[in-house]
C-alpha cells in the first residue's frame, strides 16, 4: 500500500465566547485538515492549528507548505514507514512546527489504522483517560468567579486562570476564585509572558493561600534565564510553555534546570513523533509533563490525547481549545464527560474526513 496523494483545506472556526489573554483576544481562529489518501482502503487525517503569535504560522502558510514540501514527500511512501516522511520534511519545515504536525498527525493515524488499533494503544496505552483543566480567560474578577461557578456545575475539577497584565487583578482574581470553589478543585495560573521576576515573586506570595497547582510561563521566553531565577526562588511549580518549541529547547530547560515542569503542545514542536521525544528527555531530567493545545478542532485535541495517554509522566492536561469552536467538523474525535476526555473508538484516532 502506497500513499497516493495528500489533500488540505482550510476550516474558519468561530469562538463561541471569545477570550483575552495576556498580548491578544481571539474570536475565531482557522484550522487546516489534513487527509492522506492511499491505493488501499485507508486514509489518515491530521489538521494544523497555525498561531501567528506562537508557532510563526498563519492558515495560508500551513497549506502552501503542505502542498509544495509535505505533499511530494508523502506520495509514494509506504504508510509503516512515516519516519522517513517526517524526516524528509524536517528541514524545509523546520520553521513551521503545525504544518508538520497536521502531517505528522495524519501520517500517526494512518499508521494506526493500518494495523487496525487505536493510536494510544499503539503508542503506549499507559492510561485510557484523562482529566483535562478548563482555561478561563482574563476577565474582571466577578465575571472570573462566574465563570468557575458555571464551569464546575459542567463537571470540570481543574480551572486554568489566564493572566499577566495587572499583578493585583491577577491577586484578587485567584483568590476570589479559590473562596468560590472550595479546596476540592485544582487552580492552575497562565501568565503568558507577562510577568518580570519581581511580579512573579509577588503574586506567588500573596496567592499563597489559595494553594495554587502551578505557575505557567510567567516571564519572555526570550529570556530563559528569567525562568530558572524564577524557578530556583519561588515556593510552587514554574512550567514552561512559550519557552519550549523544540526538542533543543527541551534539552536546554533540562540540562540548565530552568523549569519544574513542561507544558508540550502538539502544534508548537511539529507533532507526536517529536513529543514523544521531547516527554523522553523530560523524563530523564524528572519533570512532570503537561500536554496542552492551541485552539485546535477536536482532531487536534484527539492527537495530544493519544499521545498523553500512552506516557505515564504526563500527568496533566490542559486540552480544552475545541469547546467554544462552532462547526468543527472533527467533534467527534473526543468525548467529555465532567471534566474527563475519553478518545473516540475505533482505529487511529477513531474519525475520517474529507474535503
Amino acid at each position: 500500500m502506497k500513499i497516493t496523494r495528500l489533500v488540505a483545506w482550510p476550516v474558519r472556526l468561530p469562538l463561541s465566547i471569545p477570550y483575552t489573554i495576556a498580548y491578544e483576544t481571539v474570536s475565531e481562529v482557522t484550522n487546516v485538515f489534513v487527509r492522506l489518501e492511499t491505493d488501499g482502503a485507508f486514509a489518515g487525517c491530521g489538521c494544523a492549528a497555525p498561531d501567528k503569535a506562537v508557532t510563526g504560522e498563519t492558515a495560508e502558510s500551513v497549506l502552501t507548505a503542505l502542498a509544495e514540501i509535505a505533499e511530494p514527500a508523502a506520495r509514494g511512501a509506504e504508510p509503516l514507514r512515516p519516519v522517513r516522511v517526517l524526516e524528509a520534511v524536517r528541514e524545509p519545515l523546520a520553521k513551521q512546527p503545525a504544518a508538520r504536525a497536521a502531517l505528522d498527525i495524519a501520517l500517526h493515524d494512518l499508521v494506526a489504522k493500518t494495523l487496525d488499533v487505536s493510536l494510544w494503544k499503539l503508542l503506549g496505552g499507559f492510561r485510557d483517560r484523562m482529566k483535562t483543566s478548563i482555561t478561563i480567560g482574563i476577565m474582571s474578577p466577578a465575571e472570573t468567579v462566574e465563570e468557575a461557578r458555571r464551569h464546575i456545575a459542567q463537571g470540570f475539577r481543574v480551572l486554568k486562570l489566564k493572566g499577566g497584565r495587572s499583578v493585583d487583578e491577577d491577586v484578587e482574581k485567584v483568590l476570589a476564585v479559590r473562596a468560590a470553589v472550595g479546596p476540592g478543585i485544582e487552580l492552575r495560573f497562565d501568565a503568558n509572558q507577562g510577568y518580570s521576576i519581581e511580579d512573579c515573586l509577588r503574586f506567588v506570595d500573596e496567592v499563597r493561600a489559595a494553594k495554587l497547582e502551578l505557575v505557567e510561563q510567567p516571564c519572555s521566553s526570550s529570556e530563559p534565564d528569567l525562568l530558572g531565577r524564577i524557578t530556583a526562588r519561588v515556593s510552587l511549580p514554574i512550567m514552561a510553555d512559550e519557552s519550549l518549541m523544540s526538542l533543543r529547547d527541551a534539552f536546554r530547560l533540562a540540562r540548565r534546570d530552568l523549569v519544574d515542569m513542561v507544558n508540550i503542545k502538539l502544534m508548537k514542536v511539529g507533532g507526536i513523533a517529536e513529543a514523544l521525544q521531547i516527554n523522553a528527555v523530560a523524563r530523564a531530567a524528572g519533570l512532570e509533563a503537561m500536554v496542552g493545545c492551541m485552539d485546535e478542532a477536536a482532531l487536534g485535541i484527539a492527537a495530544g490525547l493519544h499521545f498523553a495517554l500512552s506516557r505515564p509522566n504526563v500527568v496533566y492536561a490542559d486540552l480544552d481549545g475545541h469547546l467554544d469552536l462552532i462547526g468543527d467538523p472533527t467533534a467527534d474525535a473526543v468525548r467529555l464527560k465532567n471534566g474527563v476526555l475519553y478518545p473516540a473508538p475505533g482505529p487511529g484516532l477513531g474519525i475520517d474526513i474529507a474535503p
